[in-house]
């Protein structure tokens, strides 16, 4: 696993993570040992971006074509930003924690972090992935982090079970209540979607929840 920087840079600062040596395709198929290397990359460049004046960084994942990769190569990125994104700022504790509570929406969990298929979710099978509690210190390291990840991994695998090699994007948001955020491709965003910020999802929560849970990862 290696951190370089991006080569083609929107921001001032914005680097590449390598997730694996090996030609490794989509982030489901990364091993145990190379996803707890991603979860201590973010963690470290996460500390040192701090260390210079960076108080934010937005790690992602863009998976496909159609979510805006440029390359097949299993990666993530981390832009390092001066202060908060407006969403992060925006973000309430108790609306996570009311989402985490949604036991008819859970999919899997793993340690004190759970996966929850989104009840407002833009587009079908949005997924929030969490910690139970929230954390006070923030995402940096330790093992919530890599469970998190983990569970990522696990609901990608059960979508490409469900509806084949997909497109999808991922981001953290380091908030009130540190998550993941799972957008997979299956619908075009067009006018209403972008014009109206109103988004038709053709697939109930309830019924994408119990189809994850349904499959394997």
């Amino acid at each position: 696993m290696r951190v370089v920087p991006n080569l083609f840079p929107a921001f001032e600062r914005q680097e590449v993570v390598i997730h694996s040596p090996r030609h490794v395709r989509s982030f489901a198929d990364l091993t145990g040992e190379e996803i707890a290397a991603v979860a201590d990359a973010w963690s470290e460049r996460a500390e040192a971006a701090r260390g210079e004046g960076y108080e934010y960084v937005h790690a992602f994942i863009n998976e496909g074509r159609e979510a805006g990769a440029s390359r097949p190569h299993s990666h993530s990125q981390l832009i390092w930003l001066r202060e908060a994104p407006a969403d992060v700022a925006a973000e309430q504790q108790e609306v996570v924690a009311e989402l985490l509570a949604r036991g008819d929406l859970a999919v899997t969990q793993r340690h004190d972090v759970v996966a929850v298929v989104h009840p407002a979710g833009r587009v079908p099978y949005e997924t929030l992935i969490a910690p139970r509690e929230r954390r006070p210190d923030g995402f940096g390291g330790g093992d919530f982090l890599v469970a998190a990840l983990e569970l990522l991994a696990d609901i990608v695998g059960r979508l490409r079970s469900l509806e084949g090699a997909l497109a999808w994007n991922a981001w953290l948001h380091d908030g009130v209540h540190w998550h993941l955020e799972l957008v997979p491709r299956l619908s075009v965003l067009a006018g209403i979607e972008l014009g109206a910020g109103i988004y038709v999802n053709t697939v109930p929560p309830e019924r994408a929840a119990a189809a994850l849970r349904e499959v394997a990862g």
